[in-house]
């Protein structure tokens, strides 16, 4: 009679483990299948980074431009062709949309460089590659080695003539004339009591 009980409350907590191991092994299954598509298919994702700033071109001393289906690396500084970058959530995967054309920059299956409305394809993705030279170099996502580069005309490149050794497909970030990067870090004040001294005096003699 007492072997009935103790049977009974193995068994269940057999059950309980059973199933407490079942649920954890789903939970690890769908998490790992979250991050697979997404990294795989960064158009699913839903949270991105918005920036606007210039790239400057290391080969031609100007900036990239996007003029409609036209790409060139001969714009002024500050001037209206504005690029828009589009940061993924996952990796450094990017997207850049002119601010004035709204057009992005792909690449075709033949590694020609053009500008295209609807920036959602895999050929309009390019990841970030952080250089020793503190330049940046931008690589397709979609298309293994092939680089965004422009010639000493500012003249698109066609990637597979690209290595990332090449001067041509260095950039440098750059702010717009006059803008302040809004991701920039805060910056903090000490206060002491030399300062608070100063800061009540100065209110004391605005009052009078």
């Amino acid at each position: 009679m007492s072997l009935l009980p103790s049977r009974f409350i193995y068994c269940l907590h057999f059950l309980v483990f059973y199933f407490q191991l079942q649920e954890s092994q789903q939970s690890s299954a769908d998490f790992r299948f979250y991050i697979e598509n997404h990294t795989r298919n960064p158009d699913d994702l839903s949270r991105k980074q918005v920036r606007i700033y210039q790239l400057y071109s290391r080969t031609t001393g100007k900036h990239v431009q996007i003029l409609g289906k036209k790409i060139n690396a001969n714009g002024d500084d500050g001037g209206k062709y504005l690029l828009i970058v589009e940061t993924e959530t996952f990796g450094s995967h990017v997207r850049i949309k002119g601010k004035e054309s709204e057009h992005y920059i792909c690449m075709n299956d033949k590694g020609k460089i053009v500008g295209r409305p609807d920036g959602r394809k895999q050929e309009c993705v390019f990841i970030e590659e952080f250089l020793e030279n503190n330049y940046t170099a931008l690589v397709s996502a979609k298309y293994k080695g092939w680089y965004l580069g422009f010639n000493r005309k500012g003249r698109p490149k066609k990637g597979s003539r690209t290595t990332q050794r090449q001067q041509e497909v260095h950039f440098m970030k750059r702010q717009p004339k006059g803008k302040v990067d809004p991701l920039q870090e805060f910056r903090f004040t000490t206060v002491t009591k030399r300062t608070r001294r100063a800061r009540r005096l100065k209110s004391n003699a605005k009052r009078n």
